[in-house]
């Protein structure tokens, strides 16, 4: 395609014409917009392209925690708080605990044979002290007379004495022990 020599301006009637043109200002925003343009292309050149996705996940996790802190942290102390409810009773701090569960590691001392009473005693309740050899060391009586005379004591102390037991024992090996004995006198009336 050809052009026609008289459609064609020449370069100074060209900038002529373009000279006479109103000036166009910029917006008044354009400005401002360019230097945040600006500064997020040096921003993304310095600390790269994961900078921006950092602060969208450090602010995305600021939002989601802070409404979650309050009630975690309160579900945790609550955790805390009844768990340590339910343990203090399951592990108690001081002496032996009379909740004992029974298991094949210890086992409590027990009666192998015993003497019978010379004098007449009734019904009287003793708690025996057994050593490892199964004999008794020490006893106490607990219910029956409320002060023993000296022979109801010596019938007692001779019954226990003649009295073998079976040693107590943790982890199978025997230990000191203690139980509790009832002693009855029996009582036979022969008539005839």
């Amino acid at each position: 395609m050809k052009r026609d020599p008289e459609h064609v301006l020449s370069d100074e009637t060209l900038s002529r014409a373009l000279r006479s043109l109103p000036r166009r200002q910029p917006p008044a925003h354009l400005a401002s917009s360019l230097r945040v343009i600006a500064s997020r292309e040096q921003r993304r050149l310095v600390y790269g392209r994961g900078a921006a996705t950092a602060d969208r996940m450090r602010l995305f996790f600021n939002n989601l925690m802070r409404p979650l802190a309050l009630p975690f942290a309160g579900g945790l102390f609550s955790a805390v708080a009844l768990f340590s409810m339910c343990l203090v009773p399951m592990y108690p701090v001081r002496g032996s605990s009379t909740f004992d569960v029974p298991t094949g590691l210890t086992t409590p001392a027990a009666l192998e044979t015993t003497a019978p009473i010379a004098a007449d005693t009734g019904d009287v309740i003793v708690d025996v002290t057994v050593d490892a050899l199964g004999r008794m060391v020490d006893y106490k009586i607990v219910s029956g007379y409320a002060t023993p005379d000296q022979s109801l004591r010596r019938s007692i102390e001779g019954t226990l004495l003649r009295t073998t037991f079976i040693p107590a024992t943790a982890l199978g090996q025997p230990v000191e022990g203690k139980m509790r004995l009832s002693l009855r006198t029996i009582h036979i009336d022969v008539k005839g």
